[in-house]
């Protein structure tokens, strides 16, 4: 009997390391693949990843909700001569506490020949079986 608690109380650290790892791996791809779609402004992408309580806090300091966000793609006008950003997440740092995980990043907005630098938090939710985001802080890194 105390073999067998033994390995027990032994694996449980693994188990939940198993867990988190894996559910770390998912936030990444889905950190990943938000980047990707907020490039190409696809309205999905957003639909999907943001909750409907979404609270987000952007780097000019106005602070905001998922309906915000859904009524740019409403009110979209036509960008094609605009320059494309493309977005891509760096020095990725995930912490998972059971249903909820904080992600901090930095994201680089690469628009031409200019680069810009923001430190991003986020604070997900697993709500039937599916992260969401409910918190969002942006934080726009000065030029040098």
């Amino acid at each position: 009997m105390k073999t067998a608690i033994a390995t027990f109380l032994f694996l449980l650290p693994l188990v939940f390391t198993g867990q988190n790892t894996t559910e770390t791996n998912h936030l990444t791809q889905l950190l990943h693949s938000f980047m990707e779609g907020a490039s190409n402004n696809d309205r999905d992408v957003h639909e999907s990843f943001w909750a409907e309580d979404l609270i987000y806090t952007s780097s000019n300091g106005t602070r905001f909700g998922k309906a915000e966000i859904m009524a740019g793609f409403e009110n979209e006008r036509d960008v094609s001569d605009t320059p494309k950003t493309v977005f891509t997440a760096e020095e990725i740092q995930i912490n998972v506490y059971d249903d909820v995980a904080v992600v901090a990043f930095k994201m680089k907005g690469v628009t031409e020949n200019k680069v810009q630098y923001y430190l991003n938090s986020g604070t997900f939710l697993k709500r039937v079986g599916n992260w969401k985001v409910v918190n969002w802080q942006a934080t726009k890194v000065p030029e040098k």
